[in-house]
């Protein structure tokens, strides 16, 4: 036995999508019904363990000899339900070392992350069968009492046993599909070092992250408090019956002399500037009730297991194309900043649930409850947090790429971009709080916004007319960037043409030390590290400016499968974000050993022991792989008795 294809059906009391797998395994009810298996791509097997059968003792040995691959889609969910089926207890977990997971292969060639989507868009003979939805709602989850069904609560194989011989022809054909992937995928593996990676990823979410769950509950609790507050105080301005109510607000507001087709932040934002007391009043109180700080909470208490620690939280490849992670459960990727000075005083008080101290110290209790969610997560007794992120790190890879050799002796003598950049666009000297210090801003919202092809509208998006910056100055400010990285232009449209070229002849061309090639129907783009971004079915279309350009078929913003166009700007902007992915990871390698608990873009933090030197786990972080060799990266961190934005 070499290889073993995996697909389980389960049943847990607890909510999938709201609690992820660790937690859904925790539930008392929790049970594997179904073990779909096939070896070394032969006959596929069900496992019928709800009526009483047994998993073989060899398949059943195979899933802790580390010489067997297990296969499966999103293998993570097999896995920890499967480790929970040994009798592991919680937070420990069958070794992902020996898991493939073919979700991520999937990902890795640019295609969808959904097994019946992957099924389509590769053409597949057996493809998923569409009456799974329904099966697995009658027989995965609890149901509700009812005279029909006898007040049963949960459905079991006898109550239909027609249903159930049905999801057992489910779960087969789910093993056919993910086998007849591997097929398909076969002459395009991911690299050993890939898998390598995403191993690191699956021991990040079994360790999980330690959570003050007695923070969180008082913070749900006093954001329950302060809402009804909020809405009183509402009620008695409008008089309306609710003013939660997009609609009975504008009404309201109009009635009042201000017309608005949006309540949203920046139309809100914007009413402020000229609303009377009476009427900023109120939308000062809506913005506060906007507020949706306590749903980070929420999933906190949703995703914690019963040791104290959330699991589960990073997607491997979750982003398409780049490879980069995507946040779960509770989104770590999107936490509000914190700026508050008196942090740790304010987490007590909120901590200790003392709420008119809250709201007389600092005015805003969703405010303060917003600036604490960083601060929920905690290391274990006796350890510390430290957190260490790479400086810039798109900025530098840019720069390396492009060959843009004064922004790489910014970093070589650790200077600040932004007044570095200003400088070159202004042609005197700025210093941050010093001479010319005003400019600084403008090349901080230039380097933001200009370094893939931005114009006008990315300035405008990025916030520049909000920073005083005037309609008049923009195209100016573009020119002037642009003019002062003549090199990172030029990358732009060096890699335009070599993949118009390699789409086009349908061959392999270079730019700047990357490869593009096209093959089978894919374009590759091939990273100094070694991996590929992926690019299915490349073709020369037409752009809307009536030009030709390179389109492909990908996941797009509508989430669905589709032609996407692109052009050397945005081709740029996915290597230099793969390739920041990819220090990352050599980062992730070289401090495996150090309890990473969580990681944030371009940000790792470690629950380490109090004797751990933040100064060599920044050392090691910064340090340049073998095959970025002229890159100069930084690292810079701190060390915290709570997570924080330092």
């Amino acid at each position: 036995m070499k290889t073993i294809s995996i697909d389980i059906e389960t049943y847990s009391g607890t909510d999938l999508g709201k609690c992820g797998v660790y937690k859904y395994t925790e539930d008392l009810d929790f049970e594997v019904l179904l073990f779909g298996y096939a070896v070394d791509g032969g006959e596929v097997h069900v496992v019928d363990l709800a009526l009483g059968e047994k998993i073989p003792a060899d398949i059943a040995a195979s899933l802790t000899d580390e010489n067997v691959l297990k296969f499966a889609f999103n293998a993570n969910f097999e896995r920890v339900c499967l480790s929970r089926h040994l009798g592991m207890p919680t937070g420990e977990y069958l070794d992902p070392s020996s898991w493939r997971c073919t979700m991520v292969w999937a990902a890795y060639m640019g295609l969808p992350l959904s097994l019946q989507g992957v099924g389509t868009v590769l053409n597949l003979d057996k493809q998923k069968l569409t009456e799974g939805k329904e099966l697995i709602k009658y027989f995965c989850s609890p149901c509700a009492p009812t005279k029909s069904n006898g007040g049963r609560t949960r459905n079991r194989p006898e109550d239909a046993p027609e249903k159930w011989s049905l999801f057992k022809s489910y779960n087969l054909r789910d093993v056919e599909t993910e086998m007849g992937i591997q097929q398909k995928l076969t002459k395009f593996p991911v690299p050993e070092f890939v898998w390598d990676e995403y191993h690191i990823d699956q021991e990040i979410n079994d360790r999980g992250v330690r959570l003050d769950i007695p923070l969180v509950d008082t913070a749900i609790r006093m954001d329950a408090a302060s809402r009804q507050e909020l809405m009183d105080d509402m009620r008695r301005i409008t008089e309306l019956e609710n003013p939660n109510s997009v609609t009975q607000m504008r009404s309201w507001l109009a009635d009042n002399g201000l017309e608005t087709d949006t309540l949203g932040k920046k139309a809100v934002n914007e009413m402020l500037k000229t609303a009377p007391p009476e009427l900023a009043d109120a939308l000062i109180l809506r913005q506060q009730l906007a507020k949706s700080s306590v749903k980070k909470y929420q999933a906190m208490q949703n995703a914690v297991c019963s040791d104290g620690r959330a699991r589960g939280m990073f997607q491997f490849y979750g982003a398409n194309r780049t490879g980069r992670w995507a946040g779960r459960l509770i989104q770590m990727q999107n936490l509000p900043q914190n700026h508050m000075e008196e942090l740790a005083e304010a987490r007590e008080r909120v901590r200790y649930g003392d709420y008119e101290a809250v709201q007389q110290r600092y005015g805003s209790v969703p405010d303060v409850l917003s600036e604490l969610i960083r601060t929920a997560f905690v290391p274990s007794a006796g350890k510390k947090l430290i957190v260490s992120d790479f400086s810039a790190v798109e900025a530098r890879v840019i720069a390396w790429l492009a060959g843009e050799q004064w922004r790489m002796e910014v970093f070589e003598r650790g200077g600040d971009i932004y007044c570095a950049s200003a400088s070159q666009m202004f042609g005197v000297p700025v210093e941050k709080h010093g001479v010319n210090g005003h400019l600084r801003q403008k090349g901080k919202i230039a380097e933001l916004a200009l370094g893939y092809g931005g114009s006008v509208g990315a300035l405008k998006a990025m916030g520049a007319l909000e920073m005083g910056l005037t309609e008049e100055e923009l195209p100016t400010l573009v020119r002037q960037w642009r003019s002062a990285n003549p090199h990172i232009t030029r990358l732009w449209w060096d890699v335009d043409e070599a993949v118009m070229t390699a789409v086009r002849d349908k061959t392999s061309t270079y730019a700047h030390g990357i490869r593009f090639h096209v093959q089978s129907g894919m374009l590759f783009i091939h990273l100094p590290s070694g991996r590929d971004l992926c690019y299915a079915k490349p073709r020369i279309g037409e752009n809307q400016f009536g030009s030709p350009a390179v389109t492909y078929m990908g996941v797009g913003a509508t989430k669905k499968w589709e032609r996407i166009e692109s052009y050397g700007p945005k081709f740029v902007e996915n290597i230099v974000q793969g390739i920041s992915r990819d220090l990352l990871c050599y980062a992730m390698r070289t401090l495996r050993c150090c309890d990473i608990v969580a990681h944030v873009h371009d940000e790792i933090i470690l629950e380490a022991d109090p004797r751990v030197s933040l100064d060599a786990v920044c050392e090691q972080m910064g340090r340049t792989p073998p095959w970025a060799k002229g890159l100069v990266l930084r690292a810079d961190g701190y060390e915290c008795a709570f997570y924080k934005k330092d």
